[in-house]
């Protein structure tokens, strides 16, 4: 018999890489660009894995800060969810 462990519980169906991809943001070293399908930049580079990033967004864990034209790069924010997620 097993049993969840609730800090585990949180972050259920985040992949190691995902979970590094919040930590990013929530550390404010992230931007986003303004699109139906979004890139996350790390540290002024490219996310090695933009379909993580773009279902990071899609299930709302993570979200641009403010708006502005196609493609732009904005600062990412992580949300109330996203920080659910992490445990914090």
């Amino acid at each position: 018999m097993s049993t969840t462990n609730p800090a585990t519980a949180a972050d259920a169906g985040l992949n190691p890489r995902q979970r590094a991809m919040l930590r990013a943001v929530a550390g404010g070293r992230s931007q986003i660009t303004c699109s139906s399908e979004p890139d996350l930049y790390v540290d002024g580079l490219p996310c090695c894995d933009q379909h993580s990033a773009r279902d990071l967004v899609r299930t709302g864990l993570i979200c641009p800060l403010a708006s502005a034209g196609i493609g732009q790069l904005v600062a990412a924010g992580i949300t109330a969810s996203g920080r659910d997620a992490l445990g914090a």
